[in-house]
């Protein structure tokens, strides 16, 4: 019968003799604040849209003044949205989400999930109201939206 450790697990299952292959503890490993949702509890056409303030925090010092959105679904356009820091730790999605929120149909109860990929590009996920993801593809060849003025909605399919 093979010894067991406290865990009722066998030892020397091809891990290696002596050698822990857990995780270090989670006070020991960095502060990684890459993905983030927030929940439309106000007017989704607001000028602007508070994110949390762990995201904040974790672009301190390094502020953009532009971050760029995209759908995850709905080809390579990128939506250029304003960033307003407050001096208290707070950031603010402003001039531009409105625009990104008219295209997509974001509505009151929905929740926004993004995904910092670095570069100040962020990939969004849209869940609207019962909690399902949607998705959206868009036949636009245009990828810049600071050409044009006039949303161009990406088409979600039922």
């Amino acid at each position: 019968m093979a010894s067991t450790s406290r865990t009722g697990r066998g030892r020397g299952r091809g891990r290696g003799s002596g050698s822990s292959s857990l995780p270090p503890p989670p006070s020991t490993l960095p502060l990684i604040i890459e993905e983030f949702f927030i929940v439309v509890y106000e007017d989704p056409l607001v000028k602007k849209v508070r994110t949390p303030k762990k995201f904040a925090d974790y672009l301190d010092g390094k502020e953009p003044a532009k971050v760029y959105l995209r759908a995850a679904d709905c080809g390579p356009r990128l939506w250029t949205v304003e960033v307003l820091f407050d001096g208290q730790g707070r950031m603010y999605l402003d001039k531009g989400w409105e625009k990104f929120a008219i295209a997509h149909g974001v509505d009151f109860g929905w929740f926004v999930h993004f995904k910092y990929e670095g570069d100040d590009v962020l990939t969004v996920k849209v869940f609207d109201g019962t909690m399902c993801r949607r998705y959206y593809y868009s036949d636009d060849e245009d990828t810049d939206d600071e050409s044009d003025d006039d949303v161009k909605p990406c088409i979600h399919p039922l």
